[in-house]
């Protein structure tokens, strides 16, 4: 059997308990323990506030330890007056009189809901360097002190992670004679596939019209293909096919982007007019519907039925449109709209017999037959000249307006007999000017207007030929006069592109981020060409007429 000491060590008694007398070794051992438990507050106080009192895990223990009694059973060597104590007795309810430390709570309880700490990134990294540099000792690399503990603090982040940036920024300045503070972050992970240019290239243009057959050729898969689309690795193009140009008509749209240049401006800083005297007119034939409508339903939403007589004969109308510079004021609001109207090629026709559809006599609204000289001469006369002298605005006085067509043969020229009656009425002269032949780009409204006004079109879903006639005048009517100023915009950057390669129409429709100018303020309101690219127009068109 172990001896009376020993049971009492285990129990968690001392001999000044049995006897109540106090030896030596007794004092020894109590001086020991509270010197360690000094020990142990010195040397945790670091991650507690200043004053906070540390729990004594031993005087707990034997707290708990005194708390519990035992039942009936005793230990031989043990007076009776004395029991042995439980862990805990099972007839009281637990009683907890300390809190539990929070050094003995497990990592799941402490940090179970704590948002992990972001990565730092590179301009963090720099913040902390740049702190780090204000606080370094004059003359040598060491930081003042307490320097990592104010980091620590101040950006969250671990001491090592704060040395580490100052020890890399160190050596990178023994190396290199700079500070480095980038990470190699980028370099993990797994790396992207590269694709060259001349792997792109080599492959026929036939075999890349969609991603699955240009993966294919690749021998990558679809999905990777799109990511570097999405990257813009990959640039997808629909190639429009644009009209042939001869050296005839290239020479006739170098000298017609050169006459839109202010004389005096040309060679040292060649600018655009700025346009506000010209009319741009077009016809163009609306459909009353498209052979295909793409249209988003609910999930279990039926699907639309169109029907018609015939997909090839599909009801339409033609319509001549006339534009001309909106006039904006000085506080940025419209004073003018720039429209003088869309006017269609119809008749009122009554019907001359009953039908299921209508009875004898009903007016119809029918195409005209024949768009010829005749009917644009009476559209021009009846319905443009009456809308410019309505419309323009009162204090622009007495002006010369330049009207730009192009080269059908519907069109009349200025010396037709009947239109040099009417061209100057009430102080306004108009003249007519041909735009040059294969040449939609030079007009505004094949530029970029009637696209517009054809998507609102389409919006309202007409039913009738009476509502397409309606819904295209008032598409036309709803288009935001900023839409057609920038359309006007564009036809002076497309004027640069021709001259810039000699006439010829190989060239992307420019984008200029008109939004971003207009926002910034920096929108010019004439736009100035290249002055290389005037000089070697003008010397070519002269070396052309000296050669005819």
């Amino acid at each position: 059997m172990a001896s009376d000491q020993e049971e009492d060590e285990f129990l968690g008694f001392s001999d000044d308990e049995g006897d109540g007398t106090n030896s030596d070794s007794d004092y020894d051992d109590d001086e020991a323990t509270q010197n360690a438990e000094s020990e142990v507050n010195a040397h945790q106080i670091g991650d507690f506030e200043h004053n906070q009192q540390l729990p004594d895990l031993n005087e707990v223990g034997q707290e708990y330890a005194h708390e519990c009694e035992v039942g009936p059973q005793h230990t031989s060597g043990i007076s009776d007056n004395h029991s042995v104590p439980f862990l805990f007795d099972l007839n009281m309810p637990a009683q907890q009189e300390f809190p539990p430390s929070p050094i003995h709570q497990t990592e799941t309880e402490q940090n179970h809901h704590k948002p992990r700490t972001p990565r730092i990134n590179n301009e963090l990294r720099l913040e902390i360097l740049l702190f780090l540099l204000l606080r370094k000792e004059k003359h040598s690399d060491e930081l003042i002190h307490g320097t990592n503990r104010q980091a620590v603090i101040k950006f969250g982040y671990t001491r090592k992670t704060i040395r580490l940036i100052w020890q890399r920024a160190l050596a990178h300045k023994a190396a290199m004679n700079s500070y480095f503070y980038d990470s190699k972050y980028h370099n993990c992970g797994r790396k992207r596939i590269q694709v060259t240019y001349e792997s792109i290239a080599s492959i026929g243009m036939g075999d890349r019209t969609t991603i699955i057959d240009l993966a294919r050729m690749l021998n990558l898969s679809p999905t990777t293909v799109w990511r570097m689309v999405k990257r813009k690795q990959i640039k997808p193009h629909s190639s429009p096919l644009n009209p042939g140009i001869s050296e005839e008509c290239k020479m006739a749209r170098m000298k017609w982007v050169l006459g839109l240049l202010m004389d005096y401006s040309i060679p040292n800083d060649p600018t655009y007019y700025s346009m506000y005297d010209f009319i741009h007119i077009d016809e163009k034939w609306f459909y009353l519907t498209q052979k295909s409508q793409r249209v988003y339903l609910a999930n279990n939403e039926p699907f639309p039925h169109r029907k018609g007589k015939s997909r090839t004969k599909i009801p339409k109308f033609m319509f001549m449109a006339a534009v001309a510079r909106p006039r904006w004021g000085q506080d940025g609001q419209c004073e003018w709209d720039g429209k003088l109207g869309i006017f269609p090629f119809t008749d009122a026709v009554a019907a001359k017999r009953t039908s299921k559809n209508r009875v004898k006599g009903t007016i119809e609204t029918k195409p005209i037959k024949s768009v010829n000289q005749i009917a644009t001469r009476a559209m021009l006369i009846n319905y443009l000249i009456p809308a410019i002298k309505e419309k323009w605005p009162p204090h622009e006085g007495e002006k010369v307006i330049y009207i730009i067509q192009d080269n059908a043969k519907a069109h009349i020229l200025q010396n037709d007999q009947e239109w040099q009656q009417h061209y100057k009425q009430d102080g306004f002269t108009l003249i007519l000017t041909q735009q040059p032949a294969n040449s939609p780009d030079c007009n505004i409204l094949d530029l970029g207007f009637f696209r517009s006004i054809q998507s609102l079109m389409h919006k309202k879903m007409p039913k009738t030929v009476e509502d397409l006639s309606g819904d295209v005048t008032e598409a036309y009517n709803e288009l935001h006069a900023k839409t057609l100023s920038n359309v006007w915009m564009s036809l002076q950057y497309v004027g640069n592109e021709i001259l810039k390669h000699k006439g010829d129409n190989n060239y992307q429709l420019p984008h200029n981020k008109k939004k971003i100018l207009e926002d910034e303020g920096n929108l010019p309101e004439q736009v100035k060409a290249p002055r290389w690219a005037v000089n070697e127009c003008k010397q070519l068109v002269d070396e052309w007429r000296a050669n005819q």
